[in-house]
């Protein structure tokens, strides 16, 4: 049977970094889904469909890993994708607890099912999604932190209006 991984997140948008994480993901398993959430709770700058069309054109090379939304329970979301790992980035110690503790409740909800903490390289350890939206809403180059198209798509988004 062939090994399933999610890697859930907001992908608001989804950064070098996440790609990092992706790859990385997809050697160590069969089939890894990239799982973008819908949660509207966080406000986010792209919707769920533009994050999920981002993130498909950033995997697009990946042939082991397919782009999906989910809403509700990540444990629900694993167990109609057949999963037996949820893949969590760790950028910084202060990560850590979070993490931590959604892994350890995940746990609680179905023990089956493993959390895997990766790293990304050192060079993208500093990308969050929050601080490419802060760089790219003051004009600054996001050109080192994201794929192309998600430097394009900011730019669009954030464009000053006339």
């Amino acid at each position: 049977m062939p090994t399933v991984a999610v890697y859930p997140g907001s992908f608001d948008p989804i950064t070098n970094g996440h790609l990092d994480v992706t790859q990385r993901a997809a050697k160590m398993f069969d089939r890894v889904i990239v799982a973008v959430a819908g949660n509207a709770q966080k406000a986010p700058l792209f919707s769920t469909r533009e994050r999920v069309a981002l993130a498909r054109a950033a995997v697009r090379k990946l042939h082991n890993v397919s782009v999906d939304d989910f809403e509700g329970l990540l444990i629900h979301y694993a167990h109609r994708k057949k999963a037996t790992a949820v893949v969590r980035g760790l950028r910084a110690v202060s990560d850590f607890e979070f993490e931590f503790q959604l892994a350890l409740m995940n746990r609680r909800l179905d023990p089956k099912i493993e959390t895997i903490f990766l790293m990304p390289k050192d060079e993208y350890i500093f990308i969050s999604s929050g601080l490419v939206k802060e760089i790219a809403g003051l004009g600054g180059d996001v050109s080192g932190f994201v794929p192309r198209d998600v430097q394009q798509a900011l730019k669009r988004k954030l464009a000053p209006r006339p």
